[in-house]
Order: C-alpha cells, then structure tokens, then sequence
C-alpha cells in the first residue's frame, strides 16, 4: 500500500496550485480519501475528503470556496486543487487512506485514517 503525493511549489499568494495523491497496492475505489496538512509547530488538520464515489466531499470551514477535491478512480488519483491561496496554507500536504472502506464516519478525525503519504511541500509567499 503505497501514496505519493507531488505537485508542491511556492507559489504567491492569491495563486493557485494542484497536489496530486498517486494510490497503489490497494482497492482505491472502495475508500474515502483525505487531504491533511500540516504547519511548522502545528498539529496535523483536516483539508478536505471525498467518498469513493465522489457522493460525499467535505471540507474545513477555511478552505471553502477555494479549495476543490476530486478524484480519479480509474488511475487511482487524489487531486487537490487550491485557489486564492494564502499565506497561512503554508504547510505539508498530506493525502490518507481511510481505515474502513465503504465508510466516511468522522471523515475530519486523522486516527481514522490508517496509510499517509510523505507529504508534499506548498509554500505561500511572495
């Protein structure tokens, strides 16, 4: 079971930029994938998550509006697409598999989540 998230960059603020989540070794399809990140001396929060089906997505209040889940079910592919950054989305982006397939309960809860990639780098500043 592997995740390997891409697409980081510095970007300015009020820009836009596209993570990418690449899902391998595992049933893509049959779970909720979530988006988590992650500042210099902050705990990891939720982003965003989408259900298997893309029936159900969810995101943090700060993030609405701007930022866009979707995924790839045939290429087994997490997107993130972030519009009108700002500086305090300076952090690590991480995408997790959740534990249970079939299921999104607590969808915003990190311990529900049970394989991480290694993060991808996004930097907001001018």
């Amino acid at each position: 079971v592997q995740l390997v998230e891409s697409g980081g960059d510095l970007v300015q603020p009020g820009g836009s930029l596209r993570v990418s989540c690449a899902a391998s070794g595992f049933a893509f399809g049959s779970y909720t994938m979530g988006w988590f990140r992650q500042a210099p001396g902050r705990e990891r929060e939720f982003v965003a998550a989408i259900t298997r089906s893309s029936s159900g997505i969810y995101y943090t209040d700060s993030v609405k509006g701007r930022f866009t889940v979707s995924r790839d079910n045939a290429n087994n592919t997490l997107y993130l697409q972030m519009n009108r950054l700002r500086p305090e989305g300076t952090a690590v982006y991480y995408c997790a598999t959740f534990s249970t397939p079939r299921s999104a309960l607590h969808y915003n809860d990190p311990k529900q989540y049970n394989t991480w990639g290694q993060g991808t780098q996004v930097t907001v500043s001018s």
